[in-house]
């Protein structure tokens, strides 16, 4: 008898429940515009509990999440339709499962690092792409007022999403797997699994914590806080 696939698995659809609905109350209740040339851009984090669960139950696990909360947001707290779901669903699938795939192929430290790196880069590129085809019909703009905000705007708020949310991954993940672990949710992982070589070490908590201030201060001088009166 072939074993049940372990998205099948009923600790594993309640750990993913669980995160979903995280993911969605994030997305609800944490949400504020980052650049002033796209004020209709706003970042949340939902996608770092996102990603968790990837780096956990791999890239499929994270697209099911993600359609699954943006289904939700758009019957909820969203007022931009179909459109605003699907570009919530590529974000998303472009930084989440991007980082899952690679983390689920390379499960290390530096794993983790390429497949955040490789997701923001993927997530950049692609709402480039959908920002330049769907935002005039969204918003009523002609296409050259989209290609006009995309290096003041578009591209500099997906990079700091994907980069915030990547260090808060970093700092989040084990915490929340040994919780997860010890709530008896979540087995351990094997002795010899490369899990073991991703250490939460003093210097990734430095690291990760250096990358969120340098972030915070980005956002700080885009609102005009370190200008002179």
């Amino acid at each position: 008898m072939q074993p049940k696939h372990k998205l099948l698995n009923t600790r594993t659809m309640i750990i993913l429940a669980m995160i979903s609905a995280i993911a969605f109350l994030l997305a609800a209740f944490v949400r504020f515009p980052v650049f002033p040339a796209v004020p209709f851009l706003r970042y949340d984090p939902k996608d770092i509990v996102i990603v968790i669960g990837g780096f956990i139950f791999g890239p499929l696990a994270a697209l099911i999440v993600t359609v699954v909360v943006a289904l939700v947001q758009m019957f909820t707290t969203s007022q931009t339709g179909l459109i605003g779901f699907f570009m919530n669903v590529v974000s998303g699938a472009a930084f989440a499962c991007t980082a899952a795939l690679i983390y689920q192929r390379w499960r290390t430290l530096s794993g983790a690092v390429v497949g955040l790196v490789a997701g923001t880069i993927a997530m950049t590129i692609a709402m480039v792409l959908w920002n330049y085809i769907l935002t005039p019909i969204f918003l009523g703009w002609p296409r050259e007022a989209v290609v006009a905000i995309l290096v003041p705007g578009i591209i500099p708020f997906n990079v700091f999403n994907g980069v915030v949310n990547g260090a808060l991954v970093m700092l989040a993940y084990k915490p929340v797997t040994k919780g997860l672990q010890a709530a008896g949710l979540l087995a351990a992982p094997p002795k010899n699994d490369g899990e073991k070589r991703m250490v939460f070490s003093p210097a990734l908590i430095a690291i990760s914590i250096f990358v969120l201030l340098s972030m915070v201060f980005w956002y700080l001088a885009t609102q005009g806080f370190f200008q002179a009166t």
